[in-house]
This record gives C-alpha cells, structure tokens and sequence, in this order.
C-alpha cells in the first residue's frame, strides 16, 4: 500500500473520502465513480453502501442500496429506517388514491340515484 501513495494513488479510505467530498459538492457523477471503485475493492463497504443510496436517482434504485447495506449489516438503523420511511410514503400514497377513487365511486352512486328519483318523480 505504501507504494499507492508514492505513486499518488489514493488508497481505499481516501478515495472514500475523495468521493463523500464529491457528493456533498453534489457532483455524483464522480462520486459514483469512486464509491463503485471502493465497492470493488470492498463490495461490503457501508458507508460507500450507503452513500450510493442516498445518490439514487429512483426509490427503486435507493431501496436496493438500502437493501445492499442491511445484507452486510442487519442492524444498520440508519438503512432499515430509510427502508421503513420509503414503506410507509408508498402505502400512504396508495391509500390516498384508494380513498380518492372511494369519494369518486360515492359521488356517481348518489349522482344516478338522483337522476334516477328525478326521472321517476316526472
């Protein structure tokens, strides 16, 4: 390792620093880059895990880094929160269409009861 850095070759913790201090500078182009090297080194490396999570361009794509991190560590609250929080914001979403398509359906049945009492009453 000592001949990495002669030759001006970070080694893995400075290229994960390298590549947290790129992604805070938002440029997650290079920062991908990096933290994929450090996984490549160390496929089991949670912070580049994480990092990699928290740069995700979907929810699907942030679910599997997530996921990824609590395979290398089961106990990893930081991750299973992030997972239970993504959880949580899917099913509310549902619910609010489920209830939505439910004021709709109400609306039409006593909108053609009304017609219907309406037409019988000429």
């Amino acid at each position: 390792m000592a001949a990495n850095r002669t030759q001006g070759t970070p080694d893995r913790e400075q290229l994960l620093k390298m590549a947290i201090s790129a992604a805070k500078a938002n440029n997650k182009q290079a920062a991908r880059m990096m933290f994929q090297q450090v996984l490549g080194a160390d496929s089991r490396n949670e912070r580049a895990l994480m990092w990699m999570a928290q740069m995700a361009d979907s929810k699907a794509e942030k679910a599997e880094w997530l996921q990824r991190v609590l395979a290398v560590n089961p106990l990893n609250e930081q991750a299973s929160t992030a997972l239970k929080r993504m959880n949580y914001s899917s099913k509310a979403s549902d619910n609010r269409l489920l209830l939505l398509f439910g004021v709709v359906a109400v609306l039409l049945i006593i909108f053609t009861i009304v017609i219907f009492i309406l037409a019988a009453a000429r």
